[in-house]
């Protein structure tokens, strides 16, 4: 079948791009192997008892490097993307002609080579049914380094983070596939200067790419943005996010109170390094036109950390009941509004 994107040259492109990142001997990469292994799945146990959500079954957990992690994404993209592509267009030709399969595929690999080098875990949920928690070793240890953190406490870190997603994914059964349905409607969405997906993937990328190479580009995947369809569900999407994200960081505040040192130094290093790592934070800006990653950080933490001061852990989990019951961006800005529409 013909391919939206050459995912084969994606990956390769990645591979080249990725780096090896620290060099740490075989008996320590071993080591810190097992000790993230043995992180996430405490992490995973403190997480299920703070906030009471406990997944069907464990998250898959791999500990990878800058290679193995461009893979998994590469995957989860392509498991993403081909469906969205032929079903938007039904004619595969056509999308290759218009976008250039191998074109896409080499700067979607140099994006994700790119960002290997600064990522330090995630939770993949296209890639495989059931989402798996990748954590990146060497840019955990690299991270961990230059923050002059202690190992151990910044292993949890990163860890309850991603269990948190793990947690949301696999405890919230719906959640994952209304996620994907709110992606394919914004996808699928009629522009109204007639532009079809293979176009807006072809300038998304474009802006991405440009994005890494030109700090002053003014470019925003938003222009890409032209129906009110689309908008409403990137706004929907937004909102989804900022939840998530900022619901993975309050629960790594509260939770590594009782397991970590000093918690609060490493939110500082942690919120400095967001602010203050270049190269991702404009790969993001011009993505959405704004500092939207450390936003939704901020806001969507503030928004749960109200809730649950006013209304309790357990109440506030009534956001899980359905996408109704999830908060919009106005009720992200005013919590008290998610408090009486819902909980």
């Amino acid at each position: 079948m013909t391919q939206f994107v050459d995912w084969d040259l994606a990956a390769a492109t990645a591979r080249t791009v990725a780096g090896s990142g620290p060099n740490l001997g075989l008996s320590d990469a071993k080591g810190e192997v097992r000790r993230l292994r043995e992180t996430a799945a405490r992490a995973a146990d403190h997480v299920a008892e703070f906030t009471g959500l406990v997944p069907s079954e464990a998250a898959a957990v791999r500990v990878v490097d800058r290679p193995a992690w461009s893979a998994a994404n590469v995957e989860g993209m392509r498991s993403l993307l081909d469906p969205l592509a032929h079903k938007v267009s039904g004619e595969p030709g056509v999308l290759v002609k218009v976008v250039g399969s191998r074109l896409a595929g080499t700067q979607v690999g140099a994006v994700l080579g790119f960002l290997s080098g600064k990522v330090l875990g995630q939770y993949e949920i296209f890639g495989q049914p059931r989402g798996r928690l990748l954590l990146v070793a060497p840019n955990i240890v690299e991270t961990q380094r230059r923050l002059d953190a202690d190992a151990e406490d910044f292993r949890m870190w990163v860890c309850l983070h991603e269990a948190t997603h793990a947690a949301q994914f696999g405890a919230v059964d719906w959640l994952r596939d209304h996620f994907m349905s709110e992606i394919d409607l914004f996808a699928a969405g009629e522009s109204s200067d007639g532009m079809d997906l293979a176009q807006r993937f072809r300038r998304a990328v474009t802006v991405v790419v440009d994005s890494v190479r030109d700090v002053d580009n003014d470019s925003s995947v938003m222009d890409l943005v032209t129906s009110p369809q689309q908008r409403e569900a990137l706004e929907r999407i937004t909102a989804m996010m900022t939840l998530l994200e900022g619901h993975a960081d309050y629960i790594m505040d509260e939770v590594g109170k009782d397991v970590m040192g000093d918690v609060a130094s490493l939110r500082r290093k942690l919120d400095h390094r967001r602010l203050t790592s270049s190269p991702i934070q404009r790969i993001v800006r011009r993505l959405l036109g704004v500092d939207v990653k450390f936003k939704q950080y901020v806001r969507g933490r503030a928004f749960v950390s109200a809730v649950v001061d006013e209304v309790g852990m357990e109440r506030f989990n009534k956001v899980w009941t359905s996408p109704q019951t999830l908060p919009d961006m106005e009720e992200i800005a005013d919590p008290a509004a998610w408090v009486r529409r819902v909980a």
